[in-house]
């Protein structure tokens, strides 16, 4: 991308929000970036973002905070600039080796929540989650369930060596596995089993932004057969290790949701079955209860 030399000299907080906010506009990138990684490079929140605007920013901040801002714009993900993302409620770091955190998850979470309390009420459970990546599932559910026996798995050392972090960050109590899918929770049964598997479609990556194409590790976005191969794989694997009661919560494309429904009730014919949309009115997640 050939940028437009924009640069000029600034001495106040304000005016660096300004021109990146302008910069990033000019390029069609997010114009909150600017404010996410001036927060960032000066150590404050919102609040203390705003108290500051009439301080001078020294030159070596403003130069650090302008080199990032050029990152955003040739696509580089805010959340690998500042190192770390929100997701209900907390702090989580990341990296490229994990996916970045997506609101949509969050729901994942509240409605498996809301399961858990109908069918378990206060019992305790023994909850897994498959693919964990960065770990924000496996630990949002151990700090919301804290007696709860929690387990995570990841094919990517990476992968887990983020999530083991983010966990010890949080005090979070989970014991984390590596191997493919759910081969790692063989040999006993699972009360709650969750999973957000990778699964768009090869052919879908031209319609993805650049930021998410080229910044995020491909194995945890793609998956074969349309984008429902990990869900096949799962469906042949899940009905040994779901206890009864139990109950398997899955974020799924939002194309996929007969898809994936029927999949697991051929899997579970006992089970009741339901795809449920997020937020923004798509199908985004699958869930399967047993009774």
């Amino acid at each position: 991308m050939n940028k437009v030399e924009t640069l000029t000299t600034v001495e106040f907080v304000y005016e660096a929000l300004e021109q990146a906010t302008s910069y990033l506009k000019q390029y069609g990138r997010e114009e909150t970036a600017a404010r996410i990684l001036l927060q960032h490079e000066l150590g404050v929140d919102y609040s203390g973002l705003v108290a500051a605007m009439r301080e001078t920013i020294e030159e070596r901040q403003f130069e650090a905070y302008w080199s990032n801002v050029e990152e955003l714009v040739e696509g580089v993900p805010v959340q690998h600039l500042t190192g770390v993302e929100q997701f209900y409620g907390r702090t989580f770091q990341v990296s490229p080796a994990v996916l970045i955190p997506r609101p949509e998850t969050e729901e994942l979470i509240e409605e498996t929540l809301k399961l858990k309390r109908e069918l378990f009420g206060t019992e305790e459970v023994q909850a897994a989650d498959i693919g964990t990546g960065s770990g924000v599932i496996a630990i949002t559910l151990k700090c919301e369930l804290p007696e709860a026996e929690v387990m995570a798995t990841d094919i990517s050392e990476e992968a887990l060596f983020m999530a083991e972090r983010n966990a010890e960050t949080l005090n979070a109590d989970v014991h984390f596995a590596k191997g493919d899918l759910a081969a790692p929770l063989a040999g006993r049964k699972w009360d709650i089993i969750l999973s957000n598997p990778p699964y768009i479609a090869h052919h879908e990556a031209p319609s993805l932004s650049d930021t998410v194409r080229e910044f995020e590790p491909h194995e945890a976005l793609f998956a074969d057969r349309d984008g429902l191969a990990a869900y096949e794989t799962l469906a042949e694997q899940v009905p040994e290790l779901i206890s009864r009661p139990g109950i398997i919560a899955l974020e799924i494309g939002s194309s996929q949701g007969a898809a994936v429904t029927e999949l697991f009730q051929k899997a579970l014919p006992e089970a009741r079955v339901y795809c449920k949309k997020d937020i923004n009115k798509h199908d985004r997640m699958v869930f399967c209860i047993l009774e």
